[in-house]
């Protein structure tokens, strides 16, 4: 889940008690405009180009405030693809990635062609980048990549006080250029501005509803647009979801002094697909090169690496670079995201624990990265890599403002959680110092609106990045919701673990409405260590899990 940050390099290499909670989101009473506004505007004229492989392209004007519908106006970047079979057509299907700052026009061209025929056939598929960021009305605060490069740390994710101290000063300057470069979209990034975008993309398409289907990230834009617009909810599926409150406000006083990236409870469903991890490769014996005492293998090697790091070359740009304790940690949960990329972790940590070469642990490096869908590629344009995602991120949520209580935070995150609790509490650490009135349009809750239609609420029982009970709240809250469980691996369950029993479920509640029996759990065909179907890996699957990798993730992957 969280935000595809570009890597951090000299090759620019890119690739319940619920009702409780309830009552806790609604004490943060959203602003007026978190309302529909009364004053709509009317539906903007919008002209369709063809733009390649059948699909049409859009730029669609929106209010930049919303609560101003004839004031200043953004462009949502669009591409659909009409359906198959046009004398079925249900209506259009939109699709996010994840994120945030995922691009859902670069997402919806990738899995097009992977997405069951039924799909294909009945809807038109559409994705979009939401405002501020990729193709859309962007946010970016720097004039060029260079600038953004020559401030970035050189780490994965800060393990010393002195490296949160160079995280704080990176944070800072990133929060003060966007001050002043960011323009008025700064102020207008939330989740909620961009739901309301997506209720004007469906008047666009000539939809009475919003038929949707979000992943990780997507699950809270999702969210918000049902308890915005709950009358207007169709066809709607939000996969590998995000505990809402837990995103927001935190439950209690969590948002003073926790920040959202460990609210959530990643570091937690990280964790505990690692010990999936481990205990399915010692089961499965010389088909995993790490069995016998995996867990203890890999405690071993993380705290060598910590005391030294280990040479590298990465096999595209030809540069060395040294794998660090934090390294290891990020393409851990890179891996942990695609379960058909465990087989390569295995043999990248027992390369680590014999002290391979460096080539040939740059060599294992890629392997596990294309596996993840993150082939090299020299990104020159500058595109918001950094803010756009921070952009969304800090708007929609309340954190703590001092680097004492993110440090204490830390600490806390890894004596709970262990390895991971820190890369999580700090994915998102700019927000301490980002502008005030960046999140004036978000939306606080509460999260139980009634929709028109229900919810199928998908989660995963080891999702390393949006842990099962995110599902299961969300479910919880939302009164009309079905709660559909995987009970296998990996990051998001429709399309990312090419499991048929879900990727029925989901297809037949798309067509037909048809909601799986209550309490239905599909069981995974197989493990990843073994010649089975759990291995699979397609380009949907890749786009996915690329879209959604953490920014340490992708910088471990790519070296520097």
């Amino acid at each position: 889940m969280l935000h595809p940050v570009l890597s951090r390099g000299r090759g620019r290499v890119v690739s319940a008690a619920v009702a409780a909670a309830a009552l806790s989101g609604a004490l943060l009473a959203p602003p007026a405009s978190a309302a529909p506004s009364a004053a709509l505007a009317a539906v903007p004229d919008v002209s369709w180009t063809e733009c390649r492989d059948g699909f049409q392209c859009a730029a669609v004007p929106v209010a930049l405030d919303h609560s101003d519908p004839e004031g200043a106006q953004i462009d949502i970047s669009v591409v659909r693809l009409p359906a198959g079979d046009p004398a079925q057509r249900i209506g259009s299907l939109l699709l996010n990635p994840g994120g945030p700052g995922g691009s859902g026009v670069q997402f919806a061209r990738a899995v097009a062609d992977f997405l069951p025929l039924e799909l294909r056939a009945r809807f038109d598929i559409v994705g979009f980048d939401p405002r501020g960021i990729n193709l859309s009305t962007p946010l970016r605060c720097f004039e060029t990549l260079d600038q953004v490069f020559a401030i970035l740390p050189t780490f994965s994710f800060p393990d010393t006080p002195a490296e949160e101290e160079a995280q704080r000063l990176f944070d800072d300057q990133l929060s003060a250029a966007c001050s002043r470069n960011g323009g008025a979209i700064l102020d207008h990034m939330s989740s909620a501005d961009a739901a309301r975008d997506m209720d004007v993309l469906r008047e666009v398409l000539g939809d009475e509803e919003l038929n949707y289907l979000g992943f990780s990230y997507g699950s809270v834009l999702g969210q918000n647009y049902a308890n915005l617009f709950p009358s207007r909810v169709g066809a709607f599926v939000i996969d590998a979801v995000v505990d809402p409150i837990a995103w927001s406000t935190g439950y209690g006083q969590d948002g003073g002094t926790t920040p959202f990236g460990t609210r959530i409870a990643s570091a937690e469903g990280s964790q505990r697909t690692l010990e999936e991890f481990f205990r399915l490769c010692d089961e499965a014996g010389p088909d995993c090169v790490l069995a016998g005492d995996a867990s203890g293998r890999f405690a071993a090697l993380a705290e060598r690496l910590r005391a030294q790091p280990m040479a590298t070359v990465d096999p595209v740009t030809g540069e060395t670079f040294s794998l660090t304790y934090q390294d290891l940690i990020a393409v851990t949960l890179g891996a942990l995201y695609a379960p058909f990329t465990w087989p390569d972790l295995a043999v990248f940590v027992a390369d680590l624990e014999q002290q391979v070469g460096p080539e040939v642990l740059g060599q294992r490096l890629a392997a596990i990265r294309t596996g993840l869908g993150l082939e090299a590629a020299v990104q020159e344009e500058y595109l918001n890599f950094i803010e756009g995602p921070t952009g969304v991120g800090c708007s929609d949520s309340v954190n703590p403002s001092s680097l004492e209580a993110w440090q204490a935070a830390a600490d806390s995150a890894e004596d709970t959680y262990g390895n991971f609790g820190r890369l999580w509490n700090w994915s998102f650490s700019a927000c301490a110092s980002w502008p005030t009135t960046a999140g004036q349009d978000r939306y606080l809750g509460p999260w139980t609106a009634d929709t028109a239609s229900p919810v199928l609420i998908v989660g995963n029982e080891f999702d390393p990045a949006t842990p099962y009970q995110g599902a299961v709240a969300a479910s919880e809250l939302l009164p009309n919701s079905r709660l559909l469980t995987y009970g296998g691996w990996g990051h998001a369950a429709f399309l990312g673990a090419g499991n048929f029993c879900v990727d029925a479920h989901v297809t037949r509640y798309l067509v037909s409405g048809e909601l799986p029996a209550a309490g239905t759990v599909c069981a995974p065909e197989g493990t990843p260590f073994g010649p089975t179907s759990a291995l699979a890996v397609d380009d949907a699957a890749a786009a996915l899990h690329a879209g959604t990798l953490p920014p340490s993730v992708r910088r471990a992957l790519h070296g520097r």
